[in-house]
């Protein structure tokens, strides 16, 4: 009785993990041009900065745990298809995109292959920003503080490709 308990709390939470993810980067993003955090977390930091912190640490845990629910009964397969060299899909919307074709969505292609670079930039997102958490006071705060400017930078990049394959995702969808 305990586990299906449990499996059914798990269903929800996967259910709802894409939505808690959008919602918790978009205020990130939304948010981050006002935190004002260098080696260390003020003793008067700001709601800004303290709503930042530690919503980026559950951030950081929604990263682990949707890049392995992502990867559960082989599906990692679709998302890194390149971990076991299989770039079959990819040349195939590669050489359609030359002609004009949209990549197809699912699979091992395109689309797919971005995704699974956007599950590791997220990650990285949540752990240089762990480990900024982790390392505040010291000098190694400053370094891992650089590193995670520069992959929510990435990250952004990755949200709007993201937002565009969506798109065009569904302008195939209504063409057919």
């Amino acid at each position: 009785m305990a586990k299906s308990r449990l499996q059914k709390v798990l269903t929800v939470f996967v259910a709802r993990q894409h939505i808690m993810i959008i919602i918790s980067i978009a205020y990130l993003i939304l948010t981050s041009g006002w935190i004002l955090m260098g080696r260390s977390l003020r003793n008067n930091a700001s709601l800004w900065d303290l709503s930042h912190v530690y919503l980026g640490l559950f951030a950081a845990v929604l990263a682990v745990s949707f890049l392995i629910t992502t990867c559960l009964k082989g599906k990692w397969r679709q998302y890194f298809p390149w971990l076991i060299a299989d770039f079959s899909q990819l040349k195939s919307d590669l050489q359609g995109l030359v002609k004009g074709k949209l990549p197809i969505a699912g699979g091992r292609g395109l689309f797919s292959i971005v995704e699974g670079l956007g599950l590791l930039i997220f990650l990285a997102v949540g752990l240089t920003g762990a480990l900024w958490f982790v390392t505040q006071g010291s000098s190694d705060a400053l370094m891992w503080r650089s590193y995670h400017i520069y992959c929510a930078k990435g990250f952004i990049g990755f949200i709007v490709v993201h937002v565009i394959f969506a798109c065009l995702h569904l302008l195939d969808f209504i063409r057919n």
